[in-house]
């Protein structure tokens, strides 16, 4: 069942949200040192912050923010907290998150939430194909959405091609949750071993961490691969540990789904001005209902589009589209400007690439060097050239290649020992990012 909120006019939901607003920054004032001197050093007086729009007077946080003054964030008593997560990493150090009781279960609504988008129900049974150890909040989140859905749901993880298709026989699974790229792993699998993959029970997959679609919503390279091989529906999803919140496709494929009871969101330029609809700018949240560690004007530093209008679903909210990138991973490549996904879809497209990581460093010139290390099928039978007249009869320009086999990529991509794959590799500074 679709929230109201969600089906309301757009003045309504807006409305909504400021006097949503309007507690949070109450709430702020009296609870969390961070803000109370942000207000104070910044000359805000929460009283004047009446509407969505008064929200550009207050200036923006960020990561770094985040990782100098934890303990200032946080607006609870430590004895309240019950679980500790962190961020994965990719852009720096890891961020820790504190979460009380009822951020716990505000994620557990959020994912039920997400799961409605995804068209599920009670009747489902789910296999979910990502972690729950390792401080990872998606993998929980996944499972305690679940749980207030009332599907089904088996505790697989991440890995091992051969128990996830003995798992999906056993117990006849309808959706997986998961990273993608895992699924062609699958599939990949499934033809080396005559498993007749479009006879099983999965008929869906909620799509995690990696982007499925372009900007204009068609199946990107990954999509289109998995979809040729397995024809289950692919609903892509866009969240981060900072928000606590997601961005899920409905049935239509239009873009991620806007829950307004959860979180502010607003779409900025490089100097924190609010872009106009069909520009991409950086998502930066208000967080609402959250308890513990509650953010106002966070940036996330991903690049999205918006889209507006009534979707088919009958809902009104706002929908984000793909991820075009990171702001801190724009790249420039022969007085070329683009961002890792791009790279990604062309490699996507190649059959006989199994997997890769991109590892960006600044040369001699203080230019942007792009090394793509691919594993490949048959070292013999393909050589750099091969990929790299592909990349420029697509993108006119071609970074370095480097062919491996595509058990040394795997381990390149889990080194550090992370609870997902690392793609992308960024050395232009002196930390490893």
């Amino acid at each position: 069942m679709i929230p109201e909120i969600e089906k309301t006019p757009i003045d309504e939901i807006k409305g909504f949200q400021e006097k949503k607003l309007r507690d949070l920054l109450v709430y702020l004032n009296g609870n969390s040192q961070y803000y109370k001197k942000h207000f104070a050093a910044n000359n805000i007086n929460i009283n004047d912050i009446s509407t969505l729009e008064d929200l550009r007077e207050i200036p923006v946080t960020d990561k770094d923010d985040l990782q100098k003054h934890f303990d200032e964030f946080l607006c609870v008593e430590k004895s309240s907290i019950i679980d500790f997560v962190t961020t994965s990493g990719t852009l720096g150090e890891a961020v820790t998150f504190a979460m009380t009781e009822n951020d716990l279960n505000r994620l557990a609504y959020n994912e039920y939430l997400s799961f409605l988008c995804a068209n599920s129900s009670a009747d489902d049974i789910f296999q979910l194909m990502v972690t729950l150890d390792k401080r990872f909040m998606a993998g929980m989140a996944y499972f305690l959405g679940l749980r207030k859905l009332g599907a089904g749901i088996i505790r697989m993880g991440p890995g091992s091609q051969k128990l996830q298709f003995d798992s999906i026989k056993r117990f006849s699974p309808s959706g997986l949750v998961c990273v993608p790229s895992f699924i062609t792993k699958m599939i990949s699998y499934a033809e080396e071993n005559r498993i007749d993959i479009n006879s099983l029970s999965v008929k869906k997959a909620v799509c995690i961490g990696e982007p499925i679609r372009n900007d204009d919503f068609s199946l990107n390279a990954l999509g289109k691969k998995i979809n040729d091989k397995w024809g289950i529906k692919l609903y892509s999803t866009y969240a981060s540990t900072e928000m606590g919140t997601a961005f899920t496709e409905c049935e239509a494929g239009k873009g991620g789904h806007h829950h307004p009871e959860m979180i502010i969101v607003e779409f900025l330029d490089k100097d924190n001005n609010p872009v106009p609809e069909g520009s991409p700018g950086e998502v930066t949240i208000t967080t609402l209902g959250v308890e513990a560690m509650p953010l106002l004007r966070f940036k996330t530093g991903d690049i999205c589009n918006r889209h507006s209008g009534k979707c088919s679903c009958g809902r009104t909210t706002m929908r984000l589209g793909p991820v075009i990138g990171r702001r801190k991973q724009m790249l420039k490549l022969k007085g070329t400007t683009l961002f890792p996904p791009a790279i990604y879809n062309v490699l996507n497209q190649l059959e006989f690439v199994v997997n890769y990581i991109v590892e960006v460093s600044t040369n001699e010139l203080g230019i942007d060097r792009i090394l793509v290390k691919a594993g490949v099928r048959s070292l013999e039978k393909y050589t750099e050239k091969t990929i790299k007249d592909h990349f420029r009869s697509i993108m006119r320009v071609a970074p370095e290649i480097e062919l491996l086999p595509p058990q040394e990529i795997t381990a390149l991509q889990f080194a550090e020992g992370g609870r997902k794959p690392r793609i992308f590799h960024d050395y232009r500074n002196t930390k490893n990012l």
